[in-house]
């Protein structure tokens, strides 16, 4: 059973096809299909394993952070389905890490020594390949047979998945350099899910109410961090960040999304009821034309 859940990814633990799986593995390969296209074809710009190794990183960091947004959506819709994918999601980031680790080296000229040397010289590297090693930690216990060997420390462990998230996110900024609108945007998004469960730990009702309260205070943070890091660490003028909060013309800051995103969440637990209503009038209806 093991051997199948681990090589089967359209299978469920029984053994079943899940459609929910193979549509989620499918969708996980498609970025890397995309940029090996791209690769093999040299449309990638004059530095094509550079440029690949930046948008494979963006990759990583986003399905870390959807990984940890499975367990909050999970409960807010009340559908426990979504657990099946949370392992191949979370093995995925590490495969994603793997692989712009990999086109890193290559870039450098497969120059081992000097890769090794750069980890050590540039905090940035420290830093990224310090939550590599963390994912490669978590991805080697995500078995059934680590779960029951590891026991109750099991989730010890893979509750540094957290840790190296914020790793990752230091990553994204200190090498996003003057732009960091996409480092600061799943930022917020990470920022959300902790302040969520803050929420869960406060144990207050995830009314949409609450989860409203939470998509805010998301959005107040992200701008915070916006703010905090052009001030910091690049010595733009973080007052221009502001003002650039609240101009619509060249389109929707980082905090803003997360607002809405956050938004959209808290009436997930009003919407679904309504539509559960609904579908449960209209059945009667649709066997009746069926007979």
């Amino acid at each position: 059973m093991q051997i199948r859940t681990l090589l089967s990814p359209w299978t469920d633990r029984a053994g079943r096809f899940s459609f929910l799986k193979t549509t989620v593995f499918v969708l996980v390969l498609l970025p890397a299909l995309y940029y090996a296209v791209k690769l093999g074809q040299n449309d990638l710009g004059p530095l094509p394993y550079k440029e690949a190794l930046h948008r494979i990183g963006d990759w990583t960091v986003r399905f870390l952070v959807v990984t940890l947004a499975l367990t909050p959506l999970q409960r807010i819709l009340m559908w426990p389905k979504l657990a099946v994918i949370r392992r191949m999601l979370g093995v995925t980031a590490f495969t994603y890490a793997l692989i712009h680790f990999s086109l890193y080296v290559v870039n450098e000229k497969l120059d081992l020594v000097f890769v090794a040397t750069e980890i050590v010289k540039r905090v940035y590297l420290t830093i990224g390949f310090t939550a590599l090693i963390g994912l490669s930690l978590l991805a080697a216990t995500s078995t059934d047979a680590a779960l029951r060997k590891l026991g109750r420390n099991w989730k010890r462990l893979h509750m540094i998945v957290y840790g190296i998230a914020v790793l990752a996110l230091l990553h994204y900024f200190m090498q996003s350099k003057i732009d960091v609108s996409q480092a600061t945007l799943w930022s917020g998004f990470f920022l959300l899910l902790m302040i969520y469960r803050l929420a869960v730990k406060w144990r207050l009702a995830l009314t949409p109410l609450t989860l409203a309260g939470c998509a805010v205070a998301a959005g107040l943070a992200t701008a915070l961090i916006e703010f905090a890091w052009y001030g910091i660490a690049t010595g733009v003028d973080p007052v221009r960040v502001l003002k650039a909060n609240l101009a619509f013309a060249y389109g929707l800051r980082p905090a803003w999304i997360v607002l809405i995103v956050g938004l959209i969440a808290a009436l997930l637990p009003w919407i679904k009821p309504v539509y559960a209503a609904a579908t449960t009038r209209l059945s009667p209806a649709r066997n009746a034309a069926t007979r």
